[in-house]
């Protein structure tokens, strides 16, 4: 891919980010996301490819979202054909609440090089370089962050899990803890986490537990650029989710699903802040500009890029 897409394509998360804006704090999480979707839609239009969404927020009719299967980009049968992860609004309630975390969120790839998988559950695990071959989702969570530590050179006191804060998670949490993890819990939004633990400055070595297919499958690409580690297994809530998954190409849905599995090849990701959190400050209004902050990262060079963006606030509220 052209990477003069990268660019582009911050501008596709900034523009779905300043959208969500005046509805940070505002408890209407749904407004949010429609806000984010319609933004992030029309930057599509300006983004010289043709992308079809793999990765987005549900079905065909379960629009106004960014639906499996829609194309987005200009009508022009001379640009490059590109598959898309999106999620416009990643933290929808982080948002609507004023919490810190919330994102704006896409990944791009060429044809094929991305999963296909229905809008379902993920369960998952990531970390940064150092838990390439130490960790892995079958095995027991006391030994993954006894292993983890190890590889950091670290005691496991000094190792900091990130977790979704779920009633399912409750086991979990309390065998990372018996272990002597530290454990962080979030209400909602896993992807800036999992994106998190690919730096080794960040304070987070790893995410795990169970989570949205989506997400996963963007965290895969961010780490893919980071050279991190992800595995990952579909928990599908029904069987008409298991017969999706086989129809779009998925020859062992229970599969357990590595990095080559979740994205290959050349991959660009980016995010811009919505809520100032782990990996990102949020929008912030100063005088009459908004300021922005993004991440754009690139799998080719392992180049990681932070932009930072200043627009009038008049042209968007």
């Amino acid at each position: 891919m052209d990477r003069r897409l990268v660019l582009e394509l911050v501008r596709v998360t900034e523009a779905a980010a300043i959208a969500c804006y005046p509805m940070i704090g505002r408890g209407d999480g749904k407004e949010a996301d429609r806000r984010a979707v319609a933004a992030m839609r029309a930057a599509f239009d300006r983004v010289p490819f043709r992308g079809t969404v793999v990765i987005g927020e549900g079905e065909r009719d379960e629009a106004p979202m960014l639906y499996i299967g829609e194309r987005v980009g200009p009508a022009d049968d001379e640009l490059p054909e590109v598959d898309i992860a999106v999620d416009p609004l990643e933290g929808t309630d982080l948002c609507a609440g004023g919490w810190p975390g919330a994102l704006a969120v896409l990944a791009a790839a060429n044809r094929g090089d991305l999963l296909h998988c229905p809008d379902t559950y993920m369960e998952k695990i990531a970390t940064g370089p150092a838990g390439k071959g130490v960790v892995h989702l079958d095995a027991p969570p006391e030994d993954n962050v006894r292993a983890l530590a190890s590889a950091l050179g670290r005691k496991p006191s000094d190792v900091t899990v990130v977790v979704l804060d779920r009633p399912r998670h409750e086991d979990l949490v309390r065998r990372l803890r018996g272990a002597g993890a530290r454990v962080l819990l979030v209400d909602d939004g896993d992807v800036a986490p999992a994106v998190a633990a690919g730096f080794e400055d960040s304070g987070i070595d790893m995410l795990y537990g169970k989570g949205g297919a989506p997400e996963g499958v963007l965290a895969a690409a961010a780490l893919h650029c980071l050279g991190g580690h992800f595995e990952g297994r579909l928990a599908f809530r029904n069987d008409e989710e298991r017969a999706r998954a086989v129809k779009m190409g998925m020859a062992d849905p229970d599969a357990l699903l590595g990095l080559s599995d979740l994205v290959r090849g050349e991959v660009i990701f980016v995010a811009t802040g919505v809520t100032t959190g782990s990996l990102l400050r949020g929008i912030r209004r100063v005088g009459d500009r908004l300021q922005t902050h993004s991440i754009a990262l690139r799998s080719t060079t392992g180049t990681i890029r932070y932009v930072e963006g200043s627009v009038r606030a008049e042209r968007f509220l």
